[in-house]
């Protein structure tokens, strides 16, 4: 009975701690998303680990070779693309993190028409020694069909993230 004391107290007290990285790593991936929104390279590349590895097409690595790929969404007349969690999972040691969640891009046709492409992103983050996340693998897959409007709704949610 003791025993069942000890872990049940254990689980009460690392519930909060898992609960604030959770909430520091959705932060961290909104605050991502936000520097391609405002289109500003220098914030996106800070968000970027030395050893990253992009997958899309081909895989790219590091700040610079990533950077220079995602130049377009960057571009003040590039295409626009922002992203959300929907699922934030850290492990149980607290260094490595999960996010997954919808992507929205907008692009322009050859006409000028405006484009809607869906799509679910992935990244995985880690904790450096300075305490803060940084992106090491990130990869996405476009969708056939727009996610349901709830799914779509968690990139106009209010954030709740200071700066």
């Amino acid at each position: 009975m003791k025993l069942l004391a000890v872990i049940f107290s254990s689980l009460l007290c690392a519930s909060p701690a898992v609960a604030d990285l959770t909430d520091d790593v959705r932060c961290r991936e909104i605050a991502f998303s936000q520097s391609v929104e405002t289109k500003n390279p220098d914030q996106f590349r800070s968000f970027i680990d030395d050893d990253a590895r992009f997958v899309s097409d081909i895989v790219r690595r590091g700040p610079d070779a990533i950077t220079e790929a995602w130049a377009p969404f960057l571009s003040e007349t590039g295409p626009r693309i922002q992203w959300r969690p929907q699922f934030v999972e850290v492990l149980a040691d607290g260094k490595l993190a999960l996010t997954r969640g919808p992507y929205r891009l907008v692009a322009m046709d050859p006409d000028g028409n405006e484009i809607e492409h869906w799509g679910t992103f992935n990244s995985v983050w880690r904790l450096h020694d300075t305490g803060e996340w940084k992106v090491v693998l990130d990869a996405g897959s476009p969708a056939a069909d727009a996610p349901p409007e709830a799914v779509q709704a968690l990139l106009d949610q209010e954030d709740n993230c200071d700066d």
